[in-house]
């Protein structure tokens, strides 16, 4: 690794004064002389750190299509960089640290937990080396939480922990929820994780199960969130009660408008489709055994939907998204969101018609979700945002439109978890 890599170069030559980088006299290209004796470390400390405050306040600020400011507040767990130089027994994956001590000046080598480790001899004395610690090193306890340093005249092995890293989620088995669901994240960190919440509630998550890379957990059976993110609570170190909040959100389904989930059509939707077959199909589902099927015949236009005649779905500013899983067919295509009350209704609306939040491409052969955000009104201009009730209220129809071309074949796609969340 480079030396760019440090971000602040004053940073850098002011740890190097503190460290000792003092001129000595040279020898060989060193430009220090180093020890002859068995290397010694009497201490660890870093170049800088971050803590996460857990009553640090962040605050946004929005505004709708009318200019009328709406400000957000919630906690921030963004780990914060604080001072430099300060002693420590433990390390984090990707930080920089300082080895202090003497005879280090001939140092070939550093493991930490039997993982070498990359330093620049260009910023070693004899009295300190500078290194940092990669994604490799293990950190899953049982470890020997050892750093060796080894020179031309010896070895030292001196007590160190490298923590886990904030259990961090880049995948999920669904965003969607419903009471006693289990959800699969993978990631990292997870094997330190003792507690889950739901950040916007405070409801607890059980732990079904869990290793460093996989965490099965089970969603609570009552719930008044609309959607939220995760509050886990880890080890770190000495410290049990390390918190951290993830930035994958998560919708309960209970708390919203279904459309189809659950293996079947809900709140008296049905199929509303223009070709077939259609409707309820047990042939690929997302989070049961069911999903809604629509088809569309090669070169022909056509809207694949579901019809809700009455009661029918009244226009609620409450409503903030329209979620669904989709599974594409065999190759990728752009649908166009249709609705009785939107704009251009439930019809044949091109591409090149349709407006930003009307766009759906949907890859081939695997589950996609979308998560579209509906307009702050009804009529709202906004391209960005969905204005389902753009011609008023109630709502009958939810649909989708393909273009057909030449060329094209059957295609079969299949929707699942379709729903307006608050």
């Amino acid at each position: 690794m480079k030396f760019k890599q440090f971000k602040n170069i004053s940073l850098v030559l002011s740890a190097l004064m503190v460290f000792g980088f003092a001129s000595c006299k040279k020898m060989n290209s060193l430009g220090f002389t180093p020890g002859t004796g068995t290397p010694v470390i009497s201490s660890v400390r870093t170049l800088s750190k971050s803590i996460v405050d857990s009553m640090r306040v962040h605050s946004t600020t929005t505004y709708n299509s009318s200019g009328i400011a709406t400000t957000t507040s919630y906690f921030d767990y963004t780990p914060q960089a604080t001072a430099f130089d300060s002693t420590t027994v433990t390390g984090n994956l990707n930080n920089y640290y300082v080895l202090i001590g003497a005879n280090l000046g001939s140092t070939t080598k550093i493991a930490i937990n039997g993982v070498s480790v990359y330093f620049n001899r260009a910023f070693n004395s004899d009295k300190s080396v500078v290194f940092q610690i990669p994604t490799t090193v293990p950190y899953v306890q049982p470890q020997p939480n050892t750093i060796v340093v080894t020179t031309l005249n010896g070895s030292f092995t001196y007590k160190f922990t490298t923590l886990p890293p904030p259990p961090t989620i880049t995948g999920v088995s669904d965003y969607d929820f419903q009471a006693g669901t289990q959800i699969t994240l993978t990631g990292k960190g997870f094997a330190s994780v003792s507690g889950i919440k739901l950040k916007a509630t405070s409801d607890e998550v059980s732990i079904v199960s869990q290793n460093d890379s996989t965490l099965v957990m089970k969603m609570p059976a009552h719930s008044t969130a609309t959607e939220s993110t995760l509050l886990f609570t880890y080890t770190s170190g000495s410290n049990p009660a390390a918190q951290t909040a993830s930035t994958t959100v998560f919708n309960d389904l209970d708390n919203g408008y279904i459309i189809f989930a659950d293996n079947n059509f809900q709140n008296a939707w049905g199929d509303n489709s223009w070709a077939g077959p259609s409707g309820v199909s047990t042939t690929a589902s997302h989070s049961g055994t069911a999903s809604a099927a629509a088809s569309y015949p090669a070169g022909q236009w056509k809207v694949e939907g579901w019809a809700n005649w009455y009661p029918s779905f009244s226009y609620d500013a409450a409503y903030k998204y329209l979620t669904f899983w989709v599974k594409g067919g065999t190759v990728t295509h752009t649908l166009v969101l249709v609705g009785d009350k939107m704009a251009g209704g439930y019809g044949q609306i091109q591409n090149v018609s349709a407006y930003a939040a009307q766009l759906v491409t949907v890859p081939p052969n695997v589950w996609t979700f979308f998560k579209i955000p509906l307009a702050s009104s009804q009529s709202s201009t906004n391209v960005n945002t969905l204005n389902y009730w753009a011609n008023g209220s109630p709502a009958q129809q939810l649909g989708f439109f393909l273009q057909g071309m030449s060329g094209d074949v059957d295609e079969k796609m299949f929707f699942d978890e379709v729903a307006f969340i608050k």
